[in-house]
């Protein structure tokens, strides 16, 4: 294995896993719109659609792989995490169309006015809170690779660079 092919996947995990923490805060800031103000609910909501995308081209492969050889041999956990991916994708894009349809903020700046639609809103929230389980079980399915993840590429370096320091102050 060249050191070519060795940093492209470390760097596309460490990618990977920044793109998802920005998408897992902003998707909890953007659950409670109450909290956070109308505005930053719908402007941040907008947003999350291209680290969403980021986060599909970085897992293409994978996608791409899976759906080749989906009705073959391919793991049940692969299998399960692949219809849950995809529950995932069109509920995330219900939430994104009623979003756009019930929006008070974003589309009127935009000077685009719709009527009011209380069907749209409902299903803004169910699917909302179905993604909210969704979620829970796709963070459940991954939780090794959170972790290893999260110590390889955050705790690690804060690690080596807090004993670095220690090394100095003893060493000063």
């Amino acid at each position: 294995m060249t050191t070519e092919t060795q940093t492209k996947p470390r760097s596309q995990t460490r990618t990977k896993l920044w793109i998802d923490l920005v998408i897992f805060v902003a998707f909890l800031v953007t659950m409670e719109p109450r909290s956070s103000g109308l505005a930053i609910h719908e402007w941040l909501s907008l947003s999350m659609i291209a680290a969403i995308m980021v986060h599909l081209l970085l897992s293409w492969d994978w996608i791409i792989q899976i759906t080749r050889r989906f009705f073959g041999r391919v793991a049940g956990i692969s299998r399960l995490n692949y219809l849950l991916n995809w529950l995932l994708f069109f509920d995330g894009i219900l939430i994104m169309l009623s979003g756009i349809l019930i929006s008070e903020v974003a589309l009127p700046s935009l000077g685009i006015r719709l009527p009011p639609g209380f069907a749209w809103r409902r299903l803004h929230n169910l699917s909302a809170n179905f993604f909210l389980l969704l979620l829970g079980v796709h963070t459940a399915l991954h939780w090794a690779w959170i972790i290893n993840a999260f110590q390889r590429y955050i705790l690690g370096p804060l690690g080596r660079l807090f004993s670095k320091k220690q090394q100095k102050d003893v060493t000063a």
